[in-house]
C-alpha cells in the first residue's frame, strides 16, 4: 500500500508527496530518531538549513570533499569507540531480572509494532509510510446492533440500495451495516449537523429533505439540497475533517444514522476504492475528462454499474428514458427504425437526448460482445452533476440517440 493511498489530494499532489516530500521526511525523521535530541524542533530547524545548504557543496573542490569525509568518519569512528567503551563499562554482574525490569522503563517498542522475524532482513520502507501505515490499522471491533423489524430492514435495505456509498456492498457486509444502523427522525426546522463540529456519524436519507447550509460573505446560503436515498456528513468521516456545513431538516426526516468506526471497518476502503476506479476511468470519457476531480468525483458517486449479456437491449426507441449511460467495457450497438446507426465502445455514452429534451429514446441500443459493463445515471443525478455541460451535450447528440 503506498503512502498516498487514501489521502483527499489529487494525483499530481500525492506524485509530489512521493518524489519530493517523503525522501526529505525519510531522511529527517532518521537523523532525528538516531539522534533523539532533547528539543526535535530545534533539531529539525538545524537539520532543515544544513539540508538545504547542500547546494553550494557542488563547488567544493573534490579533495575538500574528501577531506570533509575523512574527519566526519574520523569523528563518527571514535564515537562509536566511546559509546562501546561505555556499554562495556556497566556493570555486567547485574541480575538479569533486574536488566529485564530495567528494560522495561525504556521506550521499548510495543510487541504488536514489531515486524515478524521473517521481515527484519527486508529493507525497511520509509519512516513516514510505517507512520501512516501505524495510524491506518484498522482496529477489531464489533458492530453495535440495533434490533429493527422486517419492515424497518426491508425499508433500510432499499434506501441503501439508492446510495453509492453501501450498493455495491457486499452481502454480508450489508447485513452488518443494516444491524449497526439507528433509525433517527427529524422535525421541520432541526439542525442536524453544525459547521465546524467533529464528525461522529453519517445519515441515509429514508423520508424527507434537508438543506446544506453554509454562510458565505456574512449570509447563510444554501449550498445543496439533500432527499431521499442521499448520504450526508460523509465527507467528515471519508476524511477525518471537520464538518463543512449546517445541515438543517426541511420537513419531517425519516434518517438512519451510521457510527464512524463501523463506517471506517465496513464502508470506507470500499467507498474509496469505488471512487478512484471511477475516477480513473472517466478521464478516459471525452465528454468528462475536462471536469475538475471533485466533479468527476461527485459524477463517480453517482454511477451504478450494470451488466448486460449478448443482445439485450439497454435502451428501446419509442418508450421514454430515465437514465444516462456510460459504456465501461464491451461493445454495443445503435438501431432506428430497424437500421443499424452507431457504434459503441468503451468510453463512449449514450441515452442523454431524452433526458436533455425529456423526449423518448430516439433509437435502441442493443449488446454486441458477449457480455457489457456499463454505468448508469438517474435523470435527477444527471441533470445535478451535467448541468454545466448541458450545451456541449445539445450540440454533440445525434438525430438517432
Amino acid at each position: 500500500m503506498s503512502v498516498v493511498d487514501g489521502l483527499p489530494f489529487g494525483d499530481e499532489k500525492k506524485k509530489y508527496i512521493l518524489d519530493r516530500l517523503d525522501p526529505i521526511l525519510e531522511e529527517m525523521v532518521s537523523d532525528v530518531l538516531t539522534e533523539m535530541p532533547k528539543s526535535p524542533i530545534d533539531f529539525m530547524i538545524t537539520w532543515l538549513r544544513k539540508r538545504s545548504g547542500t547546494a553550494s557543496e557542488v563547488k567544493m573542490s573534490v579533495a575538500a570533499k574528501n577531506a570533509q569525509l575523512k574527519q566526519e568518519l574520523g569523528q563518527a569512528t571514535s564515537s562509536l569507540q566511546e559509546a562501546g567503551l561505555a556499554m562495556t563499562s556497566k556493570d555486567e554482574e547485574e541480575d538479569k531480572s533486574e536488566a529485564e525490569e530495567s528494560d522495561d522503563d525504556c521506550d521499548e517498542i510495543p510487541e504488536s509494532m514489531r515486524k515478524p522475524e521473517a521481515q527484519l532482513g527486508k529493507a525497511r520502507a520509509s519512516v513516514s509510510a510505517e507512520a501512516y501505515g501505524q495510524w491506518n490499522q484498522k482496529k477489531a471491533f464489533t458492530p453495535p446492533n440495533f434490533p429493527k423489524t422486517p419492515e424497518q430492514t426491508e425499508r433500510l435495505s432499499s434506501t441503501l440500495m439508492k446510495s453509492f456509498l453501501f450498493s455495491e456492498l457486499d452481502k454480508p457486509d450489508m447485513e452488518l451495516v443494516l444491524s449497526a444502523m439507528k433509525e433517527q427522525i427529524f422535525s421541520a426546522g432541526t439542525k442536524v449537523i453544525n459547521e465546524g463540529d467533529d464528525g461522529d456519524y453519517l445519515f441515509v436519507i429514508e423520508k424527507g429533505s434537508l438543506d446544506c447550509v453554509k454562510n458565505i460573505n456574512g449570509a447563510d446560503t444554501v449550498v445543496k439540497v439533500v432527499s431521499v436515498g442521499d448520504v450526508f456528513g460523509e465527507l467528515a468521516l471519508l476524511y477525518n475533517c471537520p464538518r463543512a456545513a449546517n445541515v438543517l431538516a426541511k420537513d419531517d426526516c425519516v434518517c438512519w444514522q451510521l457510527d464512524r468506526e463501523t463506517f471506517n471497518a465496513i464502508v470506507k476502503d470500499a467507498a474509496v476504492r469505488r471512487r478512484e476506479k471511477y475516477d480513473a476511468f472517466l478521464k478516459s470519457v471525452t465528454l468528462i475528462s475536462s471536469l475538475e476531480a471533485y466533479e468527476r468525483s461527485q459524477i463517480s458517486d453517482a454511477l451504478k454499474a450494470e451488466v448486460r449479456q449478448a443482445g439485450e437491449r439497454i435502451i428501446t426507441q419509442g418508450e421514454p428514458g430515465d437514465k444516462f449511460y456510460i459504456i465501461e467495457e464491451g461493445t454495443l450497438y445503435a438501431t432506428k427504425d430497424g437500421n443499424r446507426v452507431m457504434d459503441y465502445k468503451a468510453g463512449d455514452y449514450f441515452g442523454e437526448l431524452a433526458l436533455l429534451k425529456n423526449q423518448p429514446r430516439a433509437a435502441s441500443v442493443i449488446v454486441e460482445s458477449s457480455s457489457a459493463k456499463v454505468l448508469s445515471m438517474s435523470r435527477l443525478s444527471f441533470t445535478k452533476m451535467l448541468g454545466p455541460l448541458t450545451d456541449m451535450l445539445s450540440k454533440s447528440v445525434g438525430t438517432y440517440k
